[in-house]
């Protein structure tokens, strides 16, 4: 039987995350509320509606949104569609059915993996040719253990690379049911001290350092990331530690660690659902973070870790 999963979003011929052209499929929910997150949609696991003001007609041009709703939860402002009354919403959508203009999103919606599977078949000669396959992210597709699973052997049957991007903040369970069907996991360093872990993303780090080490023991190709966030975690004290212990607790089993310098992203996605950006106030010199970035770079390549700036080899 095929298994149901909340997806936001697949998006095809992506680059970044895995070898060659990728089919991306993002499953929504998510254990961490990072304050610089840039896909806020995939947060929680419920579908929900995302206003989009600039595209509304204005109420008295239309008016269809407000027909269909008998709850009363659209907010309006200067006449034209500001947001949406989250507690009066039921979930319906019927607003967005109605809306001409597409200023009502629904953010995810429920797919199989037979869905799923119909529409990464239709770049087998893309991954084929590239060497390519299918990224599974989020949110945390560890969330959704049981469909990611049955996802991913599907798609190893039909000789696809796989790959999970994941935060591993799971069950290690959960971990092991998609190792079978994995070739590689990508996966973060946020931050080494537990209490600014829970800080900036709501959880401590001690589940995921413990799912890397186990991870570390297995034959799964792994690729770290650390998003470089100014202030937060790019202290010598922090990646000091970070290289200690991929080099002694995990051996050194990682392919490449990636530094993703910060970047303000999502803050329309944000708005949309009414949420407010945790990093918001936060300044600083592009320039001389730039730099900061490249310093840490050479730091972990004199320790012997292959290091590079950005998602796909490219360097600043």
């Amino acid at each position: 039987m095929s298994q149901q999963g909340i997806i936001f979003d697949i998006q095809r011929f992506t680059i970044s995350d895995g070898p060659g052209m990728r089919t991306e499929v993002f499953l929504k929910g998510c254990p961490l509320r990072c304050r610089w997150c840039s896909n806020p949609e995939g947060l929680s696991q419920t579908l929900q509606p995302g206003v989009y003001s600039a595209k509304c007609i204005a109420r008295e041009n239309c008016g269809d949104c407000l027909a269909v709703c008998a709850h009363d939860a659209l907010v309006f402002s200067e006449g034209k569609l500001s947001g949406i009354d989250r507690e009066r919403c039921v979930g319906c959508f019927r607003c967005a059915e109605a809306c001409p203009a597409d200023a009502i999103r629904k953010w995810g919606q429920v797919m199989s993996a037979a869905d799923c599977m119909e529409i990464i078949r239709r770049d087998k000669a893309f991954y084929d040719r590239s060497g390519g396959g299918v990224t599974l992210s989020g949110g945390e597709p560890l969330m959704q253990s049981d469909f990611a699973a049955q996802l991913l052997r599907a798609c190893k049957e039909e000789g696809f690379h796989t790959c999970c991007d994941t935060a591993l903040q799971a069950k290690w369970e959960n971990v092991e049911q998609i190792l079978p069907y994995t070739d590689l996991i990508i996966s973060d360093i946020k931050h080494m001290d537990g209490r600014q872990h829970k800080e900036y993303t709501g959880v401590s780090n001690e589940r995921i350092l413990d799912n890397l080490r186990r991870l570390s023991r297995t034959e799964t190709q792994i690729i770290l990331r650390i998003p470089v966030i100014p202030g937060v975690n790019d202290n010598d004290d922090n990646i000091e530690k970070t290289a200690d212990f991929i080099l002694r607790d995990m051996g050194g089993r990682v392919e490449t660690l990636q530094l993703l310098s910060y970047m303000r992203l999502g803050l329309e996605k944000y708005q949309s659902l009414g949420m407010a950006y945790g990093m918001d106030g936060m300044t600083f010199d592009r320039g001389s973070f730039q730099e900061r970035v490249r310093k840490i770079r050479d730091y972990f390549r004199g320790r012997g870790i292959d290091c590079r700036i950005g998602t796909s080899g490219e360097e600043d």
